[in-house]
């Protein structure tokens, strides 16, 4: 949203400078993004008095130039035609940069001849394309500053011009009306009214206008009015500035009516040439396949739904969006029809996207405009256009009726103050409010029709915080609920996940963080990609999903990895995984990638590649960080992108699942393009049982004075027993006294079956047993030897290998 200074007092009686007001925009949410300040480039130029011109000695185009200047007469060379003695003219002295013609002014000599500076063109000064001849300016004084003669005698050329964005809640503010009642609500001045008196029409409005009954919701209100008898043709001088200031094209003062009061009061308008109406208007949904040519000289067609405004030969403009060429007013118009409506912001919105039309109408009218304003708006240009181009005015013609907009809610004016944090009197909210256009009965905000952002209690808070500056808050430190040391906040589960990730990045992992969403191949691979997990409203077609795992990214982010080079990595995320698309189901993740081998080459061999033990090992360091148990059991039935026999699932009980991990399945690893040998694993900190006691406190060290004993066994089992199954079993033969079971060895092969037959294994176990009252006797662990045999043989069917 762009305007000129001289604009927005128009609206503003104010006293207050550029830089305040600049100030005040940003702090009140429309933040400056620019202000192009002509003053400021031009502020070197002075004005000087030719006092003679005398024909260069050695040029015949040039003339040699004594100037009286504000530091005395300087010789300058020129080559206007029109440089002579007794003008004033404008001076750029050595030093002075030109804008129009980027170079700084320097003593130079020009054929022979010294010269101390420049007189300008209104080009050279860019302002204007004039550059026939130097500006000669019919008053002013030696010495005076150009931009002082200019703000006095043409000030539409130093207007500063000042550029805001707008969010889409602030509708009101693409008006420089808006933005003057904001500046005056925070005290920066006061806002005029500038209101026009209803015209009179003097005859019938031979245009009548409808509205389709389907079609009243996308247009719930249509007014106009011809007026007959216009001149049209150039706008007066300070229409022309305004607009070209901002950046739009003069046209015809018709047309720059309509642009005007679009940036003046946010309202857009339209005017038809009424001559080449054909019977009334009438406002109505397409129904499919109907063509425009509009203004832009380019043709439309229209699917169904759009809303429309049609004369009896057909389609005359697309409502809220574009006029058409047909009906567009020229130099010739003597008959105009203006048009003041309303239409919905959305069926506008969606009509300009898809037709791919971006005008300063549909901007306005998809954020929503003041309908209220909508007759008055008619008034304030029928005037105008009375005013500049004559003419006589009709009724005015309408059709349907302005949207209810009233609503109010209460000013809490002391929950004001605790949420905002500053001592704001209740007699300064309410001024406040009564000063943005609401409408104050008591504790009751009444909202104003332009306002359509204010929705509830909460909006009056934003808006007395705004306006009050929220830069006048003083930082204050909240008072404490319990006295003493503070009490921890993260809760066991945010302890845990953080206890995940410290201990990961010791490991000497890198974290990633990657997006919740992923492409439904990617999810369909990771058991997802069903409906109930895919997004409405994707952000692309890669992130369509919800991610049932933490490793398609980390897969993602090793395969861009490794394209540039890197082959070793160590990664790792914790966050969610996705097990629906409902509330609550998802559970809290700590995932770990490996990939390539284990550390860079060396001369000392030590540089493998790494497998599913590493993944094993950093598996049980995060599972200890969380707390889990010692003792857990591992299975081997595994999600499909590990690899079969080379994974496991780390659990409390064949039901409660703490952990996976293992070696990732090739399929997987060809899916995502990642070149292996890679190793994986996930925790699920969730799963891991809270302990009982919560308190800091350690239980007293128990030591055990008495000699531990270790026996070896080695039993011959089948090849399909797992070897944690046989521990499993000899631990369970005495609780009491066996301490620690671990495999030291296990022989399996053609030479194994070879010495104990087909189908067979051997696995050692090493057995400690720690007594705890006595020294255990020869006899005693003869019997635990024993039960241990019997245990493993009912368990696995292992024996003792002779």
């Amino acid at each position: 949203m762009k305007f000129t200074l001289s604009w927005l007092k128009d609206h503003l009686e104010t006293t207050a400078s550029l830089d305040e007001i600049l100030d005040a925009l940003t702090d009140l949410g429309l933040e400056v993004e620019g202000v192009e300040n002509p003053a400021e480039r031009l502020s070197a130029f002075t004005l000087g008095k030719v006092i003679s011109a005398e024909k260069h000695p050695d040029a015949d185009k040039l003339k040699v130039c004594q100037v009286e200047t504000d530091t005395g007469p300087s010789q300058i060379v020129c080559g206007a035609p029109n440089a002579r003695e007794g003008i004033t003219v404008v001076i750029a002295k050595p030093g002075t940069f030109v804008p129009g013609i980027d170079t700084t002014i320097q003593v130079g000599r020009i054929r022979g001849v010294e010269s101390h500076g420049m007189m300008c063109s209104e080009r050279e000064m860019e302002l204007s394309e004039e550059h026939d001849g130097i500006i000669e300016l019919p008053s002013g004084e030696v010495g005076q500053r150009f931009t002082d003669w200019l703000a006095e005698h043409d000030p539409a050329k130093v207007d500063p011009v000042i550029e805001i964005a707008i969010t889409p809640n602030r509708p009101d503010a693409l008006g420089v009306h808006g933005i003057a009642r904001d500046l005056a609500a925070r005290g920066l001045g006061s806002l005029k009214a500038r209101e026009a008196d209803p015209i009179p029409g003097a005859f019938p409005c031979p245009i009548a206008v409808s509205i389709d009954a389907d079609t009243r919701e996308q247009c719930p209100v249509f007014y106009g009015r011809l007026i007959r008898g216009v001149k049209n043709g150039p706008s007066p001088q300070w229409l022309r500035d305004a607009l070209t200031a901002i950046g739009l094209r003069p046209i015809s003062f018709l047309v720059d009516v309509t642009n005007f009061f679009a940036y003046d009061r946010a309202r857009p308008l339209h005017v038809f040439d009424a001559d080449k109406i054909r019977g009334g208007l009438r406002v109505h949904r397409a129904e499919g396949n109907e063509t425009l040519v509009g203004l832009d000289d380019k043709e439309y067609r229209f699917t169904p739904g759009m809303t429309l405004i049609s004369d009896d030969e057909g389609v005359e403009s697309v409502a809220g969006v574009m006029g058409g060429l047909r009906t567009g007013c020229t130099d010739e118009t003597v008959n105009v029809f203006v048009e003041a409506a309303y239409f919905d912001p959305i069926t506008t919105a969606e009509t300009g996207r898809a037709l791919k039309i971006t005008s300063d109408a549909r901007y306005r009218f998809e954020r929503g405009v003041d309908p209220a304003w909508t007759p008055i708006g008619l008034e304030h240009a029928t005037r105008m256009i009375l005013d500049v181009a004559g003419g006589e005015a009709s009724d005015v013609v309408m059709a349907g009726a302005l949207p209810d907009t009233e609503r109010a809610y209460r000013l809490d004016t002391d929950r004001v103050q605790s949420l905002v944090g500053m001592e704001i009197p209740a007699n300064t909210q309410h001024a406040t409010l009564t000063a943005l256009g609401f409408r104050m009965e008591g504790d009751m905000a009444h909202v104003p029709s332009w306002r359509p952002d204010i929705q509830g209690e909460a909006d009056l808070v934003e808006e007395v915080a705004r306006v009050a500056s929220l830069t006048r808050l003083q930082g204050t430190p909240m008072p404490r609920v319990h006295a003493g040391v503070t009490r921890p906040v993260a809760t066991p589960m945010q302890r845990r996940e953080g206890a995940a990730r410290r201990t990961l990045a010791a490991l000497g992992y890198n974290e990633c963080v990657s997006y919740s969403f992923i492409d439904a191949a990617a999810a369909a691979h990771f058991d997802g990609g069903d409906e109930a997990r895919r997004l409405e409203n994707p952000i692309s077609q890669e992130m369509t999903h919800m991610r049932p795992s933490l490793l398609p990214g980390l897969l993602a982010a090793a395969a861009r990895n490794q394209a540039r080079g890197f082959a070793d990595l160590a990664l790792f995320e914790v966050g969610p995984g996705f097990l629906g698309g409902e509330p609550g189901e998802q559970q809290l993740l700590a995932t770990g990638l490996l990939v390539g081998h284990s550390g860079p080459r060396d001369p000392h061999g030590a540089r493998r590649t790494v497998d599913v033990f590493d993944a094993k090992a950093d598996m049980e360091a995060i599972l200890a960080a969380v707390g889990a148990p010692a003792k857990t059991m591992i299975l081997r039935d595994v999600p499909g992108w590990f690899h079969p026999g080379r994974a496991g699932r780390v659990g409390l009980g064949p039901k409660k699942t703490i952990a996976v991990f293992g070696e990732l399945h090739p399929k997987t690893l060809e899916a995502f393009d990642v070149k292996g040998p890679a190793v994986a694993f996930t925790v699920f900190p969730e799963e891991v049982p809270m302990p009982r006691k919560t308190g800091a406190t350690r239980p007293a060290l128990v030591l055990k004075d008495l000699q531990s004993v270790e026996r070896d066994f080695a039993f011959v089992v089948d090849t399909e027993v797992a070897a944690a199954d046989v521990a499993a079993a000899a631990a369970g033969a005495d609780k009491a006294l066996i301490s620690d079971v671990s495999v030291f060895d296990a022989f399996s092969g053609e030479r194994a079956e070879a010495q104990m037959g087909a189908g067979k294994k051997s696995v050692a176990l090493a057995v400690r047993l720690q007594p705890a009252d006595k020294t255990l006797t020869e006899k005693e662990i003869e019997a635990v030897s024993a039960r241990i045999v019997e245990k493993v043989g009912k368990a696995t069917g292992g024996v003792l290998r002779g």
